[in-house]
């Protein structure tokens, strides 16, 4: 019980002037036992001839925090302090990750969460995400036939918890939470992003960061994610819709070919829809104001933004608030004439690229008659190659169509939805909360940069190259919580990440490897299946060897402060 309870405690006692002290190395534990037997005699016999007779303290080889704590109750402790006159000082070792990081030491494995929605893929259609969960045993994943698997989560959200997987077997099938465990132990937090981030409040653990797989069988709601303001005050006002008071900026790279809706199309596209396409514009019904201003707007040079901002507002509330009877029958109508124009080899006649009525058209089958689907003419329209991103700020309209993607975001579960959902619409929320910006797709798409790694890597040269041949990318939003880096390692290649100052969670998508903490070989991992989700502490260089024929990707999500 004592050396499972040791394992990567690292304290000090201090009593009557002697030190006693275990680190996470049995090994070094014993050759410092042997080295200072004195130091070990002193407590050990304290606790057992004063204390508690009969207790002999060589029956635990370590003796521990927890394992004191444990063993002895408060009154006890306080009286072995007074019996020698000092405080039992009780403080954690500084400098190395090895000394601040815990029973569990500096990298460990985490049991992501599943979540299953209707958007979600199944087995058959080939969900990432059921085949990620599978990789982890101790999550008792069960595969069902026809169920859509939407996400794995990997956090600290209390929605849906990761919980740890003990090293070398310790826990017998107890997996505490992450968020438990970084309370007790925040040194695999950092300082500082602990400060940053747990604001006014007592910290419990948290990382302002939710890390996510998504497998999109169809499209996501017409939706939007509160700044922080909004969300204190949507929560305030509707906790049970709206559960948590913070933002939710998030970020989208590609696994596969990825689809989706990303902020507003350039203003001058809408007001062309507007003009060309019958059944779009009996829903929008323009006034001659409205009218007579997208006439000038398709004229001019350039748009004033206060101006622009207005007559998206206009145009968007005019469709989110459309009579339903209206709505249902223009998507029904314009949904018929482009199948019809498809099938019949006719689509090169429509007034639209086929493409974009096809979406109308999937889109209808999927929600039939909703008025998200007439969104395709006023949301840009992103498609993403596998390692291409896409940021999406708080206030700003989206919604994921197809594809399977890594996600980052704000810790924070609020969802405003308009369209394509069978959940809660809050309409006039959503059409109060939006920043009405408009730009062209393209510019949605992030560009990453090379994430150098450490000097001592094996493939520092390759970052002296062109930047296009970093094994390592960086995606940086202009945001506090979050960053992710990708890392693709060819076969039999290695690479070691510097330390990062704050907390991370890695995810193995593709190949075969190994991960090794920096600190000492018990803290290596095989990585053997896709899907394996890794938690990284503060402070704490890692290396990542490739050993399969395929090349090694992983995705590392992190903070600093």
């Amino acid at each position: 019980m004592g050396e499972d309870m040791a394992k990567g405690e690292v304290r000090q006692l201090m009593v009557g002037g002697d030190e006693w002290k275990v680190s996470e190395n049995p090994k070094q534990d014993r050759e410092w036992a042997q080295r200072y037997p004195e130091k070990g005699e002193f407590v050990g016999g304290l606790i057992s001839e004063v204390v508690t007779p009969g207790f002999d303290w060589r029956d635990h080889e370590y003796m521990t925090i927890a394992l004191l704590k444990k063993l002895f109750g408060s009154d006890q402790r306080k009286r072995i302090t007074q019996l020698t006159g000092q405080l039992l000082n009780i403080s954690q070792m500084t400098s190395s990750s090895s000394t601040n990081s815990g029973p569990y030491g500096p990298v460990f494995q985490l049991i992501p969460g599943v979540q299953s929605y209707d958007w979600g893929k199944t087995i058959a259609q080939g969900s990432l995400v059921a085949q990620f969960a599978e990789a982890t045993s101790e999550s008792h994943f069960k595969r069902e036939d026809g169920k859509p698997y939407a996400e794995l989560w990997m956090g600290t959200h209390s929605t849906l918890p990761s919980s740890i997987i003990p090293p070398n077997g310790e826990g017998k099938n107890e997996y505490p939470t992450l968020a438990s465990y970084l309370q007790e132990y925040p040194n695999l937090v950092g300082d500082k992003v602990q400060e940053r981030f747990a604001g006014s409040t007592s910290w419990k653990g948290e990382l302002p960061f939710l890390f996510k797989i998504l497998s999109i069988g169809k499209a996501l709601s017409i939706q939007a994610h509160p700044d922080k303001e909004l969300a204190r005050r949507l929560h305030a006002e509707k906790p049970k819709m709206y559960k948590d008071n913070n933002h939710k900026p998030e970020m989208a790279i590609a696994l596969t070919k990825f689809e989706g809706f990303c902020g507003f199309r350039p203003l001058k596209q809408i007001a062309h829809f507007i003009e060309i396409v019958p059944e779009f514009q009996s829903v929008i019904n323009p006034n001659d104001q409205l009218k007579s201003s997208l006439a000038k707007v398709k004229s001019a040079s350039s748009i004033d933004a206060t101006e622009t901002k207005k007559l998206l507002r206009e145009i968007f509330s005019a469709l989110m608030n459309a009579e339903e009877s209206l709505v249902k029958k223009s998507v029904s109508k314009i949904a018929q004439r482009y199948e019809s124009a498809i099938n019949s080899g006719k689509a090169s006649t429509l007034e639209v690229e086929e493409d974009l009525a096809k979406l109308v058209i999937t889109l209808n089958a999927q929600f039939p008659e909703d008025v998200g689907v007439l969104c395709s003419f006023v949301l840009n329209v992103v498609h993403l190659e596998p390692g291409q991103a896409a940021f999406l700020k708080a206030n700003e309209p989206h919604a994921y169509i197809d594809g399977e993607i890594v996600e980052c975001m704000a810790a924070s579960d609020n969802v405003v939805r308009a369209g394509l959902t069978p959940k809660a619409r809050d309409v006039q929320v959503l059409v109060d909360m939006l920043t009405y910006e408009d730009s062209p797709s393209d510019e949605k798409r992030m560009q990453p940069q090379p994430f150098k790694p450490d000097q001592s890597s094996a493939n520092a040269h390759k970052y002296t190259q062109s930047s296009n041949d970093a094994p390592s990318l960086l995606y940086d939003p202009p945001i506090d919580e979050f960053s992710v880096v990708r890392t693709v390692l060819q076969a039999n290649e290695s690479e070691t990440h510097r330390a990062i100052s704050g907390p991370s969670i890695l995810i193995v998508t593709a190949g075969k490897g190994s991960l090794s903490a920096q600190i000492s070989s018990s803290h290596t991992f095989s990585v053997d299946t896709p899907g394996k989700v890794y938690f990284v502490g503060a402070n704490t260089p890692i290396t990542l060897q490739s050993t399969g024929s395929d090349p090694l990707i992983t995705y590392r999500a992190f903070v600093e402060a």
